[in-house]
């Protein structure tokens, strides 16, 4: 698929759907599953978002670059892991 044609930006937008769509559900079951821990539940739950949003940011440097790489003309642009 090229660069910044339709078929890209939609394949990309669904990407980002789905990853802010798991971000999310995490988000949501991270105080729900560890609320039984008490206090270390607390810990655990900041370090889990940490990590999670760590994955995201370099999730969005990946597009940043693959974005750069098209306009370089440097090759293709692949997002996802379903292709």
């Amino acid at each position: 698929m090229g660069c910044f044609t339709i078929g890209w930006i939609e394949q990309l937008c669904i990407d980002l759907v789905v990853i802010f769509a798991i971000v999310a559900i995490i988000k949501l079951l991270i105080p729900l599953l560890l609320g039984l821990l008490g206090a270390a539940g607390g810990t655990i739950g900041a370090i889990i978002n940490i990590v999670l949003w760590a994955i995201v940011a370099i999730f969005v440097i990946y597009v940043i670059f693959g974005l750069l790489q098209c306009l370089v003309g440097a090759g293709g642009f692949h997002v996802g892991a379903f292709r």
